[in-house]
């Protein structure tokens, strides 16, 4: 994909999203959104890379995440991803619902070095699709910050949130994905 088509589906992405919002289908108040702020497009922040599995006794292996609220969120820890980030190379845990065998689309929550400053200080999240041309268990997963975002609980009260993992916390500045207005 060209980088001004790349640019072009992030942007159609975030003006979905913020049309999805001000429709009332959000954590927000309708009347009173003005849409969502992002840094720029960037598709340096945007990895296609390997989702090594868990060894196969720990395949699907139960995870349990904090909530902003207190209580637990149970997850399946399926593997982990490698990202070639500014300051090294920096792994994350990957997640996808209990009971999910072979999902389409993982959870990887995080937080980085922008939390509490430019973005929520809880972390963002990303959704990422997986590929399985691979074969097999093998699978590709597309990790694109671009496309990362505040969890529900960043908008107001009444949300349960999980948090990230002190294991996907990164000590770089993500400086892609939605922002604090």
């Amino acid at each position: 994909m060209t980088a001004s088509a790349y640019e072009a589906a992030v942007l159609d992405f975030r003006r979905r999203k913020d049309e999805h919002f001000a429709a009332g289908r959000g954590p927000v108040n309708p009347a009173a959104f003005a849409g969502l702020s992002y840094f720029p497009p960037d598709e340096a922040w945007a990895f296609t890379v390997l989702l090594e599995p868990l060894p196969q006794d720990d395949a699907g292996a139960e995870w349990t995440l904090e909530t902003n609220t207190g209580e637990t969120r149970t997850m399946a820890r399926i593997g982990e991803v490698h990202l070639p980030l500014p300051g090294g190379e920096r792994s994350l845990l990957v997640f996808a619902p209990l009971g999910e065998e072979r999902p389409e689309r993982v959870f990887i929550p995080f937080r980085d070095a922008t939390s509490g400053d430019t973005t929520y200080g809880a972390g963002r999240y990303l959704d990422a699709p997986l590929d399985r041309q691979l074969g097999g268990d093998g699978a590709l997963v597309r990790v694109d910050f671009n496309l990362a975002y505040h969890p529900y609980c960043a908008y107001g009260d009444g949300w349960t949130c999980p948090l990230p993992p002190r294991e996907n916390w990164l000590p770089d500045a993500v400086t892609a994905g939605e922002r604090l207005g």
